[in-house]
């Protein structure tokens, strides 16, 4: 008896960690939000500098800056690559956010190369409850699979047990 309340416990403890998957997928947007709306204000600004000195676009332009003599426009010049290639992965992300499903979404945050992202995204976290439906349901599906996976090495050994008592019975 003891036993099952124990894991009914463990369940319910695992069911309020899953539901705070989507709530932290939503911050986590939000930040991504953030980053992509700076980071396009930034590109934009590049955009506009291309046009006006008459280059083709963007990518011309910090190619020339690249074969510049002057190392501090060199260095100018893959800062602004940088931040290209951070825009593109930033709309990468925002289109995962605005198209995705959860497993998407949670698979894109936890991703090793985003840590930092997500790390600066829990700084500000606050638990909660989803009032979605697809996040209830997320975070139920996800509670049972994680419950279930975390229980089968004691239903295995007990099954075991069971079998050996009943071969030393007959």
């Amino acid at each position: 008896m003891l036993t099952r309340l124990f894991d009914k416990l463990i369940f319910g403890f695992i069911l309020v960690m899953a539901l705070q998957l989507p709530q932290l997928a939503d911050h986590y947007q939000q930040f991504l939000a953030g980053l992509y709306t700076s980071t396009q204000w930034q590109v934009e600004g590049y955009e506009a500098t291309a046009k006006e000195y008459h280059y083709g676009d963007v990518e011309t332009m910090i190619a020339r800056h690249l074969q510049n003599e002057e190392p501090s426009v060199r260095a100018d010049a893959e800062q602004k690559r940088q931040t290209l290639d951070l825009y593109q992965a930033l709309q990468q992300g925002m289109q995962t956010f605005a198209q995705g499903n959860l497993f998407e979404k949670t698979a894109y945050m936890f991703n090793p190369a985003r840590y930092e992202y997500l790390q600066q995204t829990i700084v500000n976290f606050k638990p909660g409850i989803p009032l979605t439906s697809s996040g209830i349901g997320f975070g139920v599906l996800v509670a049972l699979i994680v419950h279930y996976l975390g229980s089968l090495p004691f239903i295995l050994w007990s099954r075991r047990r069971r079998r050996i008592k009943l071969a030393r019975a007959i």
